[in-house]
Parts: C-alpha cells; sequence; structure tokens
C-alpha cells in the first residue's frame, strides 16, 4: 500500500495535474464544442457506457474476485486523464478534441462515476465496494483546480498554457511515480497475481483502443477524429483510480485494490506508445494521399 507521504504527493501532483488540463482550455472551447456536439457525444458514450460495461464484461469472463473485479470496474468508470492527450499529440490526432473530451468527460464525471460504479457493483461484498461519498469528494476538489486552470489561461494565456505544458508533463510523472514506488515493494505480490489479473488490466485499453475506434466509424466519424476519440476511450485516468482507491481502504485490502489501477497504468503507457506509432504513421499516410491528390488537381490547370 502506498505511504500517508506517498498519498499525499499524489494527491497534490493530481491538483497540479487537474490544473493544467483545465488551463488547456478557455470557455470559448465549449461554445464551439456545442456547435460540433457529435465527436463528444460519442467519446461521452464510449467512456461512459462502453468502458464500465466493457470491465464488467472482462471482470465476469475472467472469473475475477470481488476485491478485483471492483478495482477493474472503477478503471472503467474513471475519465480521461491528460495521459491521453500526451499521446493524442503524439499520434497526429486532434489534440484539441482530445483535450476538449478529457475535460468534458472530468467534469461530469462527479456525477456518472459514482452512479455507474454503483450500478455495475451491485450485489457485491460491501466491504469491497467503494463509497459514493468518497469518489464525489475526490472529483469535487479536483474539479477546484480544473476550473481555476481555465480562469487563468483566461487571465493570462501565456502563464495558462505552460501550467498545461506542467500538467501534461506531470500526467506521465505521477505513473512513474506510482510504479517506481508501489512495484518494489510489492513484487513478490505481483509474482503470485493471477494471469486473469494481468489479463484484465492489459485487456482493458486495448479493448477500449478498439471499440473507440469501431464506435466512431460506425457513427461516421472521420479517421481523425475516430483515432482521438480511441486514445480517449483506452487511457483511462489511472492515478485518479489510484487516488480514490487509497482514500477509500487500507491495509491488505487497500494493497489488493491497487493491483490493476497500478498494473493498467504501467501497460497502458506500453501498448498506447504501440497504438501511438501506427495511428501516426496512418495519419501521415493520409497527409500525404491528401497532398498528392492536390498536386493531381492543380497539373491539368497547369496545363
Amino acid at each position: 500500500m502506498l505511504s500517508p507521504l506517498e498519498e499525499t504527493l499524489l494527491a497534490l501532483m493530481m491538483a497540479v495535474i487537474m490544473l493544467g488540463m483545465g488551463s488547456s482550455l478557455t470557455f470559448k472551447d465549449f461554445r464551439i464544442a456545442l456547435r460540433h456536439p457529435q465527436a463528444i457525444g460519442i467519446g461521452f458514450a464510449s467512456q461512459y457506457l462502453f468502458m464500465p460495461l466493457l470491465a464488467f464484461l472482462i471482470g465476469r469472463a475472467l472469473q475475477l474476485p470481488p476485491i478485483q473485479a471492483v478495482s477493474l470496474i472503477l478503471m472503467g468508470c474513471v475519465p480521461g486523464g491528460t495521459t491521453s492527450n500526451i499521446f493524442a499529440y503524439f499520434s497526429k490526432s486532434l489534440l484539441g478534441l482530445s483535450i476538449l473530451m478529457t475535460v468534458c468527460s472530468t467534469l461530469v464525471a462527479v456525477v456518472m462515476v459514482p452512479l455507474v460504479l454503483a450500478l455495475y457493483t451491485t450485489g457485491i461484498d460491501a466491504a469491497f465496494q467503494i463509497p459514493s461519498a468518497n469518489i464525489v469528494a475526490v472529483l469535487g476538489v479536483l474539479l477546484v483546480p480544473t476550473l481555476l486552470g481555465m480562469w487563468l489561461r483566461r487571465r493570462n494565456a501565456n502563464l495558462g498554457a505552460c501550467t498545461e505544458l506542467l500538467g501534461g508533463i506531470l500526467g506521465v510523472v505521477v505513473i512513474v511515480f506510482l510504479i517506481a514506488t508501489w512495484v518494489p515493494r510489492n513484487w513478490q505480490l505481483l509474482m503470485t497475481t493471477g494471469a486473469e489479473v494481468y489479463l484484465a488490466a492489459i485487456g482493458l485499453g486495448l479493448c477500449g483502443f478498439v471499440i473507440g475506434y469501431w464506435f466512431s466509424r460506425a457513427a461516421r466519424l472521420n479517421p481523425l477524429k475516430a483515432r482521438t476519440v480511441s486514445l480517449e476511450t483506452g487511457i483511462q485516468n489511472g492515478p485518479l483510480a489510484v487516488l480514490i482507491v487509497t482514500l477509500s481502504f487500507s491495509g491488505e485490502t487497500q494493497q489488493q485494490m491497487l493491483l490493476i489501477p497500478v498494473m493498467y497504468s504501467l501497460f497502458i503507457v506500453i501498448n498506447s506508445t504501440f497504438v501511438t506509432f501506427y495511428y501516426r504513421r496512418r495519419s501521415l499516410r493520409e497527409e500525404l494521399a491528401r497532398d498528392q491528390a492536390k498536386v493531381e488537381a492543380a497539373a491539368p490547370a497547369k496545363g
């Protein structure tokens, strides 16, 4: 489990991440999103409809014990994090759409996460259920730096941009921090953990990528937007799930409950790297095809 110092550092880092996330947007961006709501709506459905259901079905299929089933469903319920924005940038997807989807899903998480989590954990041992009040308290507190970041961006664009960059970098730092502090102390636990837990932690993100992309394509989003939704769907906010668990449980229960969020955070970075390289290659190929089409269209005019 995490020490009190590590829990405090995690909470502080999450506050800075949320501040950076808010600094990436202005209130004008939300007005623009309302004019083109399709991508945001599809991302919302992927986040709060498909991901929790997917986590529930994976837990059932792998016959996970209740404590791991709850933590997996929690991972399926939490919104996307700033890590998805970093991968959207390097994959040459739509960074603005990725950031907007992250912030929108985070703003409604105060209502949606406890609601969806309670729905899918009904009937599970009460000792392993995460109190809705804890989730609302954590998300409610984290909304403050998000809104503060948006205000900061409005007051001073340069300072807001610097804060946005800091938040994005810190998103990766938090994952490294979790792995570096938790994994060495729990090496024996990881060695004795069943393959089904690893499959669940890895499979949730991979299936999220696939579902996010093909659902977007079925809804007639173009490939560039579909890749953005795919990354936003598959990359959940692992550090947020860890924070919720550490503030809700202690002792052996906390240690067992942290297994999937920490492993998910580790493997999602690895998996997202491969997916990003693939999506980047697709984006570059599409750009070359568009440029070639322009050249061919201009050629007869010159002749």
